[in-house]
């Protein structure tokens, strides 16, 4: 039976030393959480499957950067996530439309594989958890934050799409960043 690794810090430095197993482990853990968010950025399930394996790729040579005092190993896997996603979008020299800022439509679907009802469970209440904060949010916060985090928009793309300065979109963004953060640890 294989040893499980419970600290999310220490899977990352064991990966940083190239212990495939620690990489086993961590895809299994995240394997869903990358896919959910590369796939509400891109909205291709393929491009969202090659994004997934892409990240690991990215984890596996560059763990050693990893700085725990800056963030959760979450929080810096989203954002490593996020920016290859978004990196995709402008290669690809696709943008969703501007138009649409349907908070409610994001996908936040299933990754490769659900291994059990336990698992799917899990992952169907926390997509439920974000979506009921990101109602809690005042709208101006929410279509700023929709746009930057789950359409791939730049700050300055969202302030010409939104018909606001800069500085008020990145104050928005920043403060609904906040609350959303409240919100979640709250539950």
């Amino acid at each position: 039976m294989k040893k499980t690794i419970s600290d999310d810090a220490r899977l990352i430095q064991l990966i940083a030393q190239a212990h495939q197993d620690a990489l086993d482990e961590f895809y299994d853990r995240y394997n869903r959480l990358v896919f959910s968010v590369a796939l509400a950025i891109v909205g291709d399930r393929s491009v969202a499957e090659e994004i997934t394996l892409d990240v690991f790729v990215q984890v596996w040579k560059h763990a050693g950067t990893y700085q725990p005092d800056r963030a959760k190993v979450s929080t810096w896997l989203i954002a490593i996530t996020r920016h290859h996603a978004i990196d995709i979008l402008r290669w690809q020299n696709s943008r969703p439309e501007k138009d649409t800022l349907n908070w409610e439509g994001i996908s936040f679907q299933d990754g490769p594989a659900m291994h059990n009802l336990e698992e799917l469970v899990e992952v169907t209440l926390q997509r439920e958890q974000v979506r009921e904060a990101l109602a809690e949010l005042p709208e101006e916060q929410r279509k700023a934050l929709v746009l930057a985090y789950f359409k791939g928009f730049t700050q300055a793309e969202i302030s010409e799409a939104l018909g606001q300065p800069l500085g008020t979109i990145k104050t928005r963004i920043r403060l609904a960043m906040q609350k959303l953060r409240k919100l979640l640890e709250q539950d």
